[in-house]
């Protein structure tokens, strides 16, 4: 069993650039176990579906209307740091 205390103190000594490489990481090890697992586990509630729908429409309607990574990224280290 992983101790998690330890792990944590541990990624906690990283740089904010490593601790963002490990979070997107362990996001795509989900996503991939997610992809292989039962689809029940992937039930949206219906507040969830409609808000998936809000979404899908709101970029059908403008799908240039997006923030590259990179900027996003930078935005959250600025916010992070001041």
């Amino acid at each position: 069993m992983t101790d998690v205390a330890a792990t944590l103190a541990e990624i906690a000594s990283l740089s904010i650039d490593e601790r963002l490489r490990i979070v997107g990481a362990i996001w795509d090890s989900i996503a991939a176990d997610l992809e292989l697992a039962d689809s029940e586990l992937l039930e949206l509630t219906p507040a969830q579906l409609e808000e998936v729908k809000r979404r899908l429409a709101a970029h059908a309607a403008n799908p240039n209307a997006v923030v590259p990574w990179e900027v996003v990224k930078a935005e959250a280290l600025a916010r992070i740091r001041a």
